[in-house]
Formats: C-alpha cells, structure tokens, sequence
C-alpha cells in the first residue's frame, strides 16, 4: 500500500487530476472512507484531469453518473443504499465494469464480490492536517498506475 498526504481540497482535486493521465478504458476503482472523507472530491479531480467540464456530484441517491465527453468516458457510482448484490445486476453494472470507460465505486467495500479479480482499492481517511489517501493496487497493470502516480515502484515478482 502506498499513502498520499493531502493538506486541503485542491490538493485532493489535484492528486485526482494526475491520477487521470494513467487511467486507461476498463479501470475500476474502489473508493471507501467516510462520509466527508474526500471521495467524490477525488472523482472530481480525475473527471477535470479527463476533459469533463459537467460538475461532478455524488450519485447517492441516482447510484450512477455518466460522464461521456472526456478522454474517456468517466462512470462513477455511489453503491452506500445496495442492500444486496443482486440489485447491481439490476442496474447493468457489468455494462460500465467492463465497459470503455472508468469506473470509480464510492462504498466499493460493499460490493467486493463484484470487483474482477485485478482492480485499485483507495481509501480516504480524514486526519488532523488533510487527508491521507491509500491506494492499495490489485494486479500488475494497477502497480503500475500507482508507481505512476505516486513514483513508488513495486517490487516485481518472478
């Protein structure tokens, strides 16, 4: 795992507008922490970092935002009110999992037999000064997005 300190917001913001330059079509991403903690402040940086000019909001209560005019189309889900897995087949989820776009899951910890095996798990922890942001890579080609992002490189196992 590798951590990122933020000091305010735009850091935040701006952590998610780096990470948009390696995100390729197919990515999927899991957001948990807090309520407040800075996810939907990430999504927003990434969507900036993707050419989305839409103002991003948290899909509590829609499930589901598309935002198609980027780089790449930007799926972001908010997944706190599914009650069961089942619901998600109900929305089409596999359409955007393994779709052309990138997909960001606020409350992804909720859905974990969803994900495909290689996915980005982020954690967003509020603390003291800003927020501490985890990013805990599943799979090669997500090692190397956050080596990417952050200048960490993983060990290579072979």
């Amino acid at each position: 795992m590798v951590s990122i300190v933020t000091k305010s917001p735009q850091e935040t913001e701006y952590i998610g507008k780096r990470m948009a330059a390696f995100l390729t079509p197919g990515d999927i991403i899991s957001l948990t922490g807090d309520l407040g903690a800075g996810k939907t402040l990430l999504v927003q940086g990434i969507a900036k970092g993707l050419g989305i000019e839409d103002i991003v909001t948290s899909p509590t209560f829609t499930i589901i935002q598309q935002y198609e005019e980027g780089r790449i189309p930007l799926y972001h889900m908010d997944v706190y009110r599914i009650k069961d897995p089942i619901e998600m087949e109900d929305i089409g989820y596999e359409e955007y999992f393994y779709g052309q776009g990138v997909t960001f899951v606020e409350w992804g910890n909720l859905i974990p037999e969803l994900f495909p095996e290689e996915h980005l798990k982020i954690h967003i922890t509020n603390i003291e000064d800003g927020r501490e942001i985890d990013f805990e890579p599943v799979g090669r080609h997500y090692m190397d997005l956050v080596e990417e992002l952050t200048g960490h490189a993983y060990t290579r196992i072979r």
